[in-house]
């Protein structure tokens, strides 16, 4: 016999329950899909926490607003050209020195043993090539006396040989006396023509002696100041007039052949050392107005020179200030206004801000008539300087665009604004 089954409570009202659920889900879902295809995700957002910025039309100006570092735009280094030690420090960092005034006084012993050493060698060349002279003034001495000798044996010669010949003609002299008369007067004759041949060959030779012995002895007095003004080296004097910025020395200290002491800053003549993006180094160029605001008022300036060589994506430019300029110090920093060249007279513009950190300047927030909500607008952005975008397309003169940050609403297609 068959039982009937009677159904629980529970049974009876889970069904239509779970079939009311879902039939509410796929309502929410089908309102959710209608939203996004209308009119995309909505946010609620208080103008009070907004930026509204208005398209304007007016002059762009491509300028960079950026800050440069003073430093000396002539540095003259301080060397050693003798090593040694430090001795004495005759001045301090940071004072105005005079050209030629004494800074460091460096002390060498072997430097100055070898000096001394060079000293006496140069000393006893000297006096070798002094020797040489004397003896061969004496050998020019000496030729002299015995052409005078020669001369005064062939003039008695002649005569004795003048009184013979009357005597041999007589029968007094024999006629063998004559003869060797003659001979000697040969003799002394042939000898004076080589002694003068002796003496010019002589005097040629002395010539070429004499302008190799001043040559050398002027080598050798050079080889002697230099070595002196090496020694004089040790002290260190300052090259030009100027502010002694940096000095590293310290009594005691030693100091290598070369090694750098400090430097010395010409006065009033600066230069700006400025540090830009990679992205501009093609757009830079020597030359360019620059507008340096001082405290004294603004003051244009160029650039002269453009390092090009990128480190950690920044390249280097310097900007020569006009001679003369006050009111500025050496490490101080400044801001400057680049001039790229690519003004405009009637550019759309849209004030800066921190929304083109969310959105890259390809989209923008803009307000409807209203003013009640916004909607989310694809744009082109151009250009920018310190304090406009150069708007290129996406929106139109009179446009009121949230330039604000878009913080964490930046997924919104559309803002309702309280």
């Amino acid at each position: 016999m068959d039982k009937k089954i009677t159904r629980s409570p529970l049974h009876k009202y889970l069904k239509p329950s779970l079939l009311g659920l879902s039939i509410l889900a796929v309502a929410c879902t089908a309102y959710s899909f209608s939203q996004s295809g209308a009119g995309g995700r909505s946010h609620n957002l208080a103008i009070s926490n907004i930026t509204i910025s208005s398209v304007t039309q007016g002059a762009f100006i491509d300028a960079l607003n950026l800050r440069g570092q003073v430093i000396p735009k002539t540095t003259i280094y301080l060397d050693t050209s003798a090593g040694g030690q430090v001795e004495q420090r005759l001045v301090e960092q940071g004072e105005y020195v005079e050209q030629g005034q004494p800074l460091v006084r460096l002390s060498n012993t072997n430097l100055q043993l070898d000096v001394m050493g060079r000293e006496a060698q140069v000393t006893e060349q000297l006096n070798f090539l002094r020797n040489t002279q004397m003896n061969m003034a004496t050998s020019q001495l000496n030729l002299r006396r015995d052409l005078l000798e020669i001369e005064l044996q062939i003039s008695h010669l002649q005569r004795r040989l003048k009184q013979s010949s009357t005597l041999v003609n007589k029968g007094v002299l024999a006629k063998d006396r004559l003869e060797e008369i003659e001979n000697d007067l040969n003799y002394y004759q042939a000898r004076k023509k080589l002694t003068i041949e002796r003496q010019a060959q002589e005097n040629s030779i002395r010539k070429v002696q004499v302008k190799q012995l001043e040559d050398s002895a002027e080598m050798l007095a050079k080889n002697l100041k230099f070595a002196r003004a090496n020694l004089d080296n040790l002290m260190i004097k300052a090259p030009v007039s100027g502010y002694l910025s940096e000095l590293n020395v310290d009594i005691g200290e030693s100091k290598e052949r070369g090694a750098r002491l400090g430097q010395i800053d010409i006065p009033n003549e600066y230069k700006l050392v400025i540090r830009l993006d990679e992205f501009y180094l093609n757009q830079v160029q020597r030359g360019s107005a620059v507008m340096v605001e001082l405290e004294t008022g603004d003051i244009e300036a160029q650039v002269s020179k453009i390092d090009s060589r990128v480190n950690q994506s920044q390249f280097q430019i310097e900007v020569d200030l006009p001679k003369g300029t006050n009111g500025i110090k050496r490490g101080q920093s400044i801001d400057v206004d680049l001039m790229l060249g690519g003004n405009k007279d009637n550019a759309l513009l849209l004030n800066r801000g921190a929304f083109f950190t969310n959105s890259g300047g390809n989209w923008a927030y803009v307000l409807e008539a209203d003013g009640t909500s916004a909607v989310r607008r694809n744009i082109t952005l151009g250009k920018k300087n310190q304090h406009y975008f150069e708007v290129l397309s996406g929106l139109a003169i009179g446009d009121r665009v949230i330039t604000s940050s878009y913080g964490n609403f930046d997924k919104a297609q559309q803002l309702q604004l309280n």
